[in-house]
């Protein structure tokens, strides 16, 4: 990969992420970008992720030959207008937002699709902002782009490199089939999580006894919920056809598991779960995506003072990183009772290799 010079318009978690990976990838690579806080933009500087911070969309970008847009969906066509005057005939200007419907057609009527190629890392957290960036949020992700009409070919084919060097999965898709795609598979399951939370909120006893044993299984399926309500509501108001569409067929097939409940049709429940679990199972793991997939294993240890500490002594030793440890108090899908999550797979294997070792119980589970 040649050496480019590269801006940023925003730089909160996906865009910090994309610069420290370019980085990564190609420390000669000229990175420059423009945030609404000054203190992102030290912040980048300070850790090298970007070479220059602009005061604003100016002349400099003139000397880009990619522009990302990462700001929130509802303000990357404001910034369009703003960006044209200083997109060279060369250049080209992307996007990570993760609707493209409306973004395509904008640049349409700008005339401006010789110079845009839609782009969207299906990587993410439900922690927003630069200082959760990685220089490997989107290792193994997809990274779908959805070229115009009048992309340049050889343009497309340098942006699938450039996500290749940051170890994404490019893969080009028609911007429309794109936002169908995710309504189903992102959009959707982050309104299911926010509603089934809203409901056992508004169904929780007096005492809060869902709230205090909520644990396990609804925690798991539930944790996208506490993603950025600003963002999510952006992006349904974005998608909203695409969003109603699957949303109506949700609606169907949870009245469907309805009747089946209300009739006793217990062979319709299992087939449900049966079906459910064999498509599941044959979804590849990968370490990002609109769901990210979490590693953590449980132990069992012992109610004593210090046991904790024990346990995170051996895996600092060795190196090892902890993203999070904690008490299971409600053990309904968790055989052990303390809980551990890192940050890669490969750490989870190690400490779970090593803690046997020490000769205590690990489990895992996929």
């Amino acid at each position: 990969m040649k050496n480019l010079t590269i801006g940023f318009i925003g730089l909160g978690l996906i865009g910090g992420s994309i610069a420290k990976g370019l980085k990564r990838a190609n420390k000669e690579h000229y990175i420059m970008a423009f945030a609404r806080h000054r203190e992102t933009l030290d912040a980048a500087l300070s850790d090298g992720a970007i070479d220059e911070a602009l005061e604003g969309v100016n002349e400099t970008l003139l000397r880009c030959d990619y522009i990302f847009l990462c700001t929130p969906v509802s303000y990357n066509e404001e910034y369009l207008a703003a960006i044209r005057p200083f997109l060279r005939k060369d250049a080209i200007l992307t996007d990570v937002g993760s609707v493209k419907g409306s973004i395509h057609e904008t640049v349409k009527q700008m005339d401006m699709e010789a110079n845009f190629i839609g782009g969207h890392p299906m990587a993410g957290s439900e922690k927003s902002g630069y200082s959760y960036s990685t220089d490997h949020l989107v290792e193994n992700a997809y990274y779908v782009i959805t070229p115009t009409a009048l992309s340049p070919r050889d343009k497309v084919e340098e942006l699938k490199e450039l996500a290749l060097s940051l170890s994404a999965l490019p893969l080009i898709l028609d911007y429309k089939e794109h936002d169908y795609i995710v309504a189903g598979i992102s959009h959707l399951p982050h309104l299911i999580a926010a509603s089934l939370v809203k409901l056992v909120k508004d169904k929780d006893t007096p005492e809060q006894t869902m709230k205090l044993v909520a644990a396990g299984g609804f925690k798991d399926i539930t944790r996208i919920a506490s993603s950025s309500p600003i963002m999510w509501q952006q992006i349904c108001a974005a998608n909203r056809e695409q969003v109603q569409s699957v949303l109506r067929d949700y609606i169907d097939a949870l009245s469907q598991v309805h009747t089946a409940v209300a009739d006793g049709n217990d062979k319709a429940i299992y087939d449900l779960f049966d079906v459910s679990g064999e498509y599941r199972n044959s979804i590849a793991d990968r370490s990002s995506g609109p769901i990210k997939k979490e590693y953590a294993l449980y132990c069992d240890i012992l109610d004593e003072s210090g046991a904790i500490a024990t346990i995170a002594t051996i895996l600092a030793s060795h190196q090892i990183n902890i993203k999070n440890i904690g008490i299971i108090h409600n053990r309904e899908f968790e055989e052990g009772v303390l809980k551990i999550e890192f940050y890669e797979e490969e750490a989870s294997l190690q400490a779970t290799e090593l803690l046997t070792q020490f000769r205590y119980t690990v489990y895992r589970r996929s």
